[in-house]
């Protein structure tokens, strides 16, 4: 690919999302391509929390779940959320972890299917959404099973009449390879299960219409493009047909109709507040919700063109100027059937990436040969791609990834 330097930094000088970077608390001399596994921080998002610490905690006390919204934050935030994938004001709330949340939502599903048995999902789905699915189907304990494809080409052979819901990843974390909502949920409804959708890697990243694709129940984080901060809430989606009638299992307080009548026997809300549990994380929940202002200054369809334009770039440099040294594109190759991210195969993943983050490149490996470089349009410059295939190609050319101490795994790679 014929492209220079100077070529990408008037791409950036055009951008008029550039200056969004800004917003964000990074050094100008990191590369940061792993927003798609924990997103920087916003420096409003520092200053929130210390607002929270000092006056909402520090001096307002308790109060501030009336004075400062606390308790209905769940609620405030969800509805920012709900805008970016197509739901309704009150058709989202922000809850637990994704690991939960998907807990709630499956175990909904089969209740309101209760003559099927079967959960399906991909076999290269994210592994906790199959723990998860592993963990409910030993626990309904009346002969319910998880059955895993290899490919959403098979989807159609495998929903028959004992299908209860078909759990998805909407974008792949390890390639990510995009399905088809629309079409991937109509089937389903047409064969009478019930579609989950995993947003993890989609929110944020690409447009996405829950209600257009008529999804039953989603989940997703609040940590990657969301930029929420480690560990932030996630989020449950359900469907406002379903919000009266699908019942999940953890009735904690904050699910009940009326919290603070203290009744000693469970009523469920009557709507999506039913899938709140217990009391939420308040600093996690005000960075989360800060971080959302962002949202509105920019819209999805000019994230997802920036998006496909920062990948393109990427992985047209890397083919050009890395040929041979036995990097294979592990993410599909058509831009409208990927996400936000490029993932390239090689039998040294690990070590090459670690080479790369020693030298200010952070992307991450996924096990067992890939390296992901994810590319989120609110931050990524188009000079960052280009340097960063830069310092791939010193990475390859040079062997330094041979070095004992970029071959020694961390607890998280």
């Amino acid at each position: 690919m014929t492209i220079d330097r100077a070529a990408t930094v008037e791409m950036d000088r055009q951008d008029k999302m550039a200056p969004l970077r800004d917003t964000f608390a990074l050094r100008d001399d990191l590369i940061y391509l792993d927003g798609n596994s924990l997103g920087p921080m916003q420096t409003k998002v520092a200053d929130r929390v210390r607002q929270c610490l000092h006056d909402e905690w520090g001096q307002d006390l308790i109060a501030s779940w009336n004075k400062a919204g606390w308790f209905t934050l769940p609620q405030t935030i969800g509805s920012k959320i709900s805008r970016m994938i197509g739901g309704g004001k009150n058709d989202v709330v922000v809850t637990d972890s994704t690991s939960v949340n998907l807990f709630k939502v499956l175990a909904a599903a089969i209740a309101m299917r209760p003559e099927r048995r079967v959960i399906v999902s991909e076999r290269s789905n994210f592994p906790t959404d199959l723990y998860i699915a592993e963990g409910i189907t030993a626990m309904a304990d009346k002969g319910h099973e998880l059955r895993l494809i290899d490919s959403v080409d098979e989807l159609d052979s495998a929903i028959d009449g004992d299908v209860a819901v078909v759990m998805l990843t909407h974008v792949n974390y390890r390639t990510g390879a995009v399905h088809d909502m629309n079409a991937v949920t109509r089937m389903v409804h047409e064969r009478g299960g019930l579609m989950v959708w995993d947003l993890a890697h989609s929110a944020g990243a690409l447009p996405v219409n829950l209600a257009e694709a008529n999804a039953d129940f989603a989940v997703g984080c609040g940590y990657k493009y969301l930029n929420g901060g480690p560990g932030a809430p996630a989020f449950i989606y359900v469907a406002p047909r379903l919000q009266g009638s699908a019942t999940q299992p953890l009735s904690g307080w904050y699910g009940h109709k009326a919290p603070f009548a203290f009744d000693p026997a469970y009523e469920a809300a009557p709507d999506i507040d039913r899938f709140l549990t217990g009391t939420p994380p308040i600093l996690s929940m005000v960075a989360l919700d800060t971080a959302l202002d962002i949202w509105d200054q920019v819209a999805m369809e000019d994230i997802r063109d920036k998006s496909k334009r920062l990948c393109e770039l990427f992985i047209a440099l890397v083919e050009s100027r890395c040929d041979g040294f036995g990097l294979a594109l592990a993410s599909p190759r058509d831009a409208d059937a990927r996400g936000s991210q490029v993932c390239f195969s090689h039998a040294d993943a690990y070590p090459i990436m670690q080479a790369l983050i020693a030298r200010g490149v952070i992307g991450d490996f996924r096990a067992p040969d890939i390296l992901r470089f994810g590319f989120a349009p609110l931050y990524v410059r188009f000079a960052d791609v280009y340097d960063a295939v830069d310092h791939l190609v010193a990475v390859l050319q040079s062997g330094e990834w041979q070095q004992e101490q970029f071959n020694v795994k961390s607890l998280v790679t």
